[in-house]
């Protein structure tokens, strides 16, 4: 019974620790990475934005990372809500892949996508991991009975999104042989206000220490490699500025997530380095 009550008290102890933890920095998160004048958009919008052509309305047909990497922002944005984690490191050490995708609460958080993608995890037995959720949900697999996980028109329900809050608009637009419904940017504000956020994390305001950076900032850099948008981003900045952020994006594109996990203080962290060894090892 000793040892029993030993266990249970060592791996409540992160929880308590963690959820302390999220509690103080929900309010600092935000007000680091968005200005007043910003609208709240989740990291799937933002990536979206980032990857879009501003004046033709639609991401490059090369592009084919950015499916995968808005799949892999919908985890961390519901692991940034409190509603997913990673299943509780045991004592013998696993890897960030080698552990499940828990549900930490069910309760709605307003969006579509994240609560579709939130009621695929809930109703998944056995759970999987993290790997796996990006491949599900983005229709990558061989098995039939898992294909009803694709979450489909991703980019289009974005978009629309973004529509909704001003950011873009609605046309259509001829292909020779097809039309297809662009979203070219009308607010250009918006758009330049999160250019500008993402190179200020990595020039003025960069930190050796990611640990330093905010959980939602550090999900952007990462993410935004991730779908193949992060080079778009960095093409108005002189050739100095832009070999300076090259370096040190590296460092963290570089870094070994399952060592960094380590050093982690909330569960949301762990997630987008669960994430980002997703997309290493793909």
């Amino acid at each position: 019974m000793s040892t029993l009550t030993k266990r249970s008290r060592r791996s409540e102890a992160p929880a308590e620790r963690w959820s302390n933890a999220e509690e103080k920095t929900e309010g600092t998160d935000e007000e680091q990475d968005t200005d007043s004048k910003s609208l709240r958009l989740t990291l799937m919008e933002e990536i979206l934005l980032l990857g879009l052509k501003d004046k033709e309305g639609y991401t490059s047909f090369w592009n084919d990372s950015i499916s995968s990497g808005l799949r892999g922002c919908i985890l961390v944005e519901l692991a940034l809500r409190g509603r997913v984690q990673l299943e509780p490191q045991s004592s013998r050490k696993r890897k960030l892949l080698d552990r499940k995708v828990l549900v930490k609460s069910s309760a709605p958080t307003g969006d579509v996508l994240l609560d579709e993608a939130l009621k695929h995890i809930k109703n998944t037995e056995p759970p999987e991991d993290v790997a796996s959720w990006i491949e599900l949900l983005t229709g990558e697999t061989w098995n039939p009975l898992k294909l009803h996980f694709q979450m489909r028109n991703v980019r289009e329900r974005l978009a629309k999104s973004l529509v909704e809050k001003g950011v873009l608009s609605t046309e259509k637009q001829n292909f020779l042989l097809f039309d297809m419904t662009t979203h070219p940017l009308t607010d250009s504000s918006e758009k330049e206000r999160l250019v500008q956020r993402l190179q200020d994390s990595l020039l003025e305001r960069w930190t050796n220490d990611w640990r330093r950076m905010s959980r939602r900032m550090l999900a952007l850099i990462l993410l935004a490699h991730a779908a193949d948008v992060l080079e778009n981003t960095l093409s108005s900045l002189s050739e100095e500025r832009y070999d300076m952020v090259c370096l040190r994006s590296r460092s963290l594109l570089e870094a070994n997530p399952d060592l960094e996990s380590a050093k982690v203080t909330t569960p949301a962290e762990e997630m987008i380095w669960a994430v980002l060894a997703a997309f290493n090892r793909s």
